[in-house]
């Protein structure tokens, strides 16, 4: 009897860790709906997805670069560097696609310098992309004089735009998600990062070159920190050199509540995504509810706070 109790709790306790995510996010999308009756308007879904996607475009980099076992705190000052440098562009050109390739250009840039740190100076990747954070940061500054950059012209439609009649956002995050899906499942370079991130001792003695698929990792996540910036400065309808601020720990976190692991190996896109929706989900509850920002910030840092719990919770047990 004893026997079968166990085999009954530890069924039990492996559907709610297998599904936990998939009910935190049901939970989440009634209990929206029930405190909210503006929730599930079509307007406010549409809303939703549109604020959602630059922090899915830099979560998809940032799963990869966890799943290698580093992480990047770089990603929402690139963000505001490469828009505002985007936005010039097109502003001095008139070409919005030349002023798009810029700031993925920008964004590539950054990764460059992380990867760099990181995979041939070795330096932690908290310390490296600490200090990547803060020259981007500045640089936005300085470019921009400390000023909002405004009339954007046609580089409002990466942001405000359609793409057959679907915002253009939208489409830009589902492109993006799918890449990255078929980099992380069906490519060498996928395998490589769960092997590097598992185990990289035993990565290298295998001949994987572990130093180049970390700079890929950080090369990729300024990619797409670049072209997040390119929609959501186009979204804003200016170049704000503050933008993007906290966007790398949202990233982060949906990365981690998805179910990859922070010391590395683990992870999958669709499960960032799930993260992902219930980050924002939990943005536009809060302020639906009018809930003022600080209290914002005390409510992410204790949801910081239990994902990378659970998340080394689930690692010592396995030990």
């Amino acid at each position: 009897m004893s026997s079968l109790q166990e085999k009954n709790k530890f069924h039990i306790g492996s559907f709610f860790s297998t599904y936990a995510i998939y009910l935190v996010f049901a939970g989440m999308v009634i209990l929206s709906a029930v405190m909210s009756e503006n929730f599930l308007k079509p307007s406010n879904l549409v809303n939703i997805l549109r604020q959602m996607s630059p922090i899915m475009i830099i979560a998809c980099g940032e799963t990869m670069v966890i799943i290698a076992g580093m992480t990047d705190l770089a990603p929402g000052a690139v963000l505001a560097l490469s828009g505002c440098v985007g936005i010039g562009v097109c502003i001095n050109t008139g070409s919005a696609i030349l002023g798009m390739l810029t700031a993925i250009a920008i964004g590539i840039l950054c990764g460059f310098i992380s990867g760099i740190a990181v995979s041939r100076f070795n330096i932690p990747p908290f310390i490296a992309t600490l200090a990547v954070m803060n020259l981007a940061r500045g640089a936005a500054y300085v470019y921009t004089d400390g000023k909002t950059i405004y009339n954007i012209g046609d580089f409002a439609f990466f942001g405000q735009g359609d793409i057959l009649s679907i915002p253009a956002p939208i489409v830009f995050m589902v492109s993006i998600t799918v890449i990255s899906y078929i980099i992380i499942k069906h490519t060498k370079f996928g395998r490589y990062l769960y092997a590097v991130g598992g185990n990289e001792e035993a990565s290298i003695a295998s001949g994987i070159k572990t130093k180049r698929i970390k700079l890929v990792a950080y090369l990729i996540l300024g990619a797409f920190s670049g072209f997040a910036g390119v929609i959501l400065c186009s979204r804003l309808n200016s170049g704000i050199p503050s933008c993007g601020v906290n966007y790398e720990f949202d990233a982060i976190i949906a990365t981690i509540i998805g179910g990859t692991s922070f010391s590395g190996g683990i992870g999958t896109i669709g499960g960032t995504v799930i993260g992902c929706a219930i980050i924002s989900l939990l943005n536009n509850m809060l302020n639906l509810l009018s809930v003022q920002s600080y209290w914002q910030l005390i409510v992410k840092g204790i949801v910081i706070m239990l994902a990378v719990g659970i998340d080394m919770s689930k690692k010592s047990s396995k030990l």
